[in-house]
């Protein structure tokens, strides 16, 4: 079983610091931008900006933006403004660089992920690798910023222990994601893995299975139906046990569709496989290439084995950015 990565920040309170998190509402994109404030010890404000056409259209290359553009169920942008503000999302960047200008230029911008544009009033990008943004305020992380850390998941083993220490070792945490633009869980796909599921469990192995909700009913029902055993199954009824399984997986497979998914799970320093689907993309190959060949995660091919590796610390270098905005 691989050591759970800690993330180690010797930072001060700065829940007094004025930091707002400015995002499409996106929870993916959300969850990233918490995960650095937390990490850097702030408390931030959760801004929500929903855009009229024509901005909704010509952002982030149309930087220009006025609080008209602002459809229903957009916060308030309005003084005071903040001393740190966290953007991600094409739609955040034109009101994130107004916000800046209308702060006079005092608000420090940082924009997670790829903001498409080059700017110079950015003071720091976090962008993953497979995005291929380069700049000279550039921080290149493995993949997605994530909430995960080891008191999270450390208390998630506590909170899951009655149900979940019940299943024979080695578990495995089969995190299964679902139809995209770029991938597809196809019935064919979910019943090839169903047969190195199977073998797998007649090895001695005990599953832990989540579904996502971008996973079809029909894909959750087949592997229902044909999967039993020693056997731990979520559809997305009751209590969430997706940081339990991750706690108390020895190893854990995810399927290709999801950056974010993929970057929780070699947060916990486990072995690591890919679960082909159909479809794909260039962007979503360089990013599995990169984990390859950092020895992060492999290809699942149906055996499992079991290796080492520290996890990226992509969190802990974007926070440690950040704080420096503090000092200053």
């Amino acid at each position: 079983m691989g050591a759970v990565y800690t993330l180690r920040l010797l930072t001060k309170d700065h829940t007094m610091t004025n930091c707002w998190i400015l995002t499409e509402g996106l929870k993916g994109t959300e969850n990233q931008c918490l995960a650095l404030a937390g990490a850097a010890g702030l408390a931030p404000e959760i801004k929500v900006v929903k855009l009229k056409n024509p901005w909704k259209a010509v952002t982030p290359w149309i930087t220009h933006f006025s609080p008209k553009a602002l459809a229903p169920g957009s916060s308030a942008l309005n003084a005071p403004w903040p001393d740190i503000l966290i953007a991600s999302g094409r739609k955040a960047i034109a009101p994130a660089l107004w916000i800046k200008r209308q702060s006079g230029g005092r608000t420090k911008l940082v924009i997670v992920q790829s903001p498409v544009i080059k700017n110079t009033h950015f003071d720091l990008v976090v962008v993953p690798q497979h995005d291929r943004y380069r700049g000279k305020k550039t921080l290149e992380i493995t993949g997605a910023l994530s909430l995960i850390t080891a008191e999270k998941l450390a208390a998630a083993r506590a909170e899951w222990e009655p149900i979940l220490s019940a299943l024979p070792s080695p578990r495995i945490a089969v995190l299964i994601g679902g139809n995209s633009r770029t991938h597809k869980i196809t019935p064919q796909v979910t019943h090839h893995l169903v047969m190195q599921l199977k073998s797998l469990l007649q090895d001695g192995h005990s599953l832990m299975l989540t579904a996502s909700r971008r996973t079809p009913e029909a894909i959750q029902k087949q592997l229902r139906q044909a999967l039993s055993g020693n056997l731990h199954f979520y559809d997305g009824t009751g209590p969430n046990p997706y940081q339990g399984y991750l706690a108390w997986a020895d190893t854990i497979l995810v399927t290709e569709d999801s950056v974010s998914m993929a970057s929780e799970a070699i947060s916990t320093g486990k072995p690591v496989y890919i679960i082909k689907m159909a479809g794909g993309s260039p962007r979503f190959k360089r990013f599995h290439d990169n984990l390859v060949q950092q020895g992060y995660a492999r290809w699942f091919k149906g055996v499992i084995d079991s290796w080492y590796y520290p996890p990226p610390e992509d969190l802990k270098a974007a926070a440690g950015k950040v704080i420096d905005f503090l000092k200053n």
